[in-house]
């Protein structure tokens, strides 16, 4: 396979309403490395069955904020689903930091998550368990099998829009109305 000629890292991977694959229907991910060895993501448009208070709980991390013990973890994807992975802003970094832009960070060390326990944390933070991953050239293959669509990031999706939200915003960053879409791939 060739080299790449771009990178998709810092971009959001949006389903389009013809990926079949059950696990990513519907599904907007955060592209935060992406090289000749394949991709690495986090899904950011769905719920898992925790809240953060639960997962700080199995951790022995203790927080008194009654609002971020109820915050609901996302399911990241299927890829290290007993691991966490906090997409943050900031510029600082922590023991285990990949920086995906400028303003943009995917952590996966205890320190953030003891330092947003108490209150010390990142401005913005979302925490996802397990993360989404493609092999060499899988990622771009899909691209042309026309199961998914890239737009630029947007903080406002990744931080604060409602989860059910997410998948039509990130579609409209670029113009596309995802109901306008048909649901199958026909051939000429």
């Amino acid at each position: 396979m060739p080299a790449l000629s771009s990178s998709f890292a810092n971009q959001l991977l949006i389903a389009l309403p013809t990926l079949a694959d059950p696990g990513f229907a519907r599904t907007v991910a955060l592209i935060c490395q992406h090289d000749d060895d394949g991709a690495m993501g986090v899904v950011v448009n769905r719920a898992s069955d925790f809240t953060l208070g639960e997962v700080l709980r199995q951790m022995g991390i203790a927080s008194d904020d009654p609002e971020l013990v109820e915050q609901r973890v996302l399911a990241g994807g299927p890829v290290h689903p007993e691991r966490g992975f906090v997409l943050h802003d900031g510029a600082r970094t922590w023991d285990s930091t990949l920086a995906v832009a400028a303003d943009l960070s995917v952590t996966t060390s205890r320190d953030i998550l003891e330092a947003i326990a108490s209150g010390e944390g990142p401005a913005n933070a979302t925490v996802a368990l397990g993360c989404a991953g493609w092999g060499a050239g899988q990622l771009e293959f899909e691209l042309t099998e026309n199961s998914w669509l890239t737009a630029p990031v947007r903080q406002e999706i990744l931080f604060s829009l409602p989860l059910d939200q997410r998948w039509q915003a990130a579609a409209g960053e670029i113009g596309v109305d995802l109901m306008r879409i048909a649901g199958h791939v026909g051939h000429a």
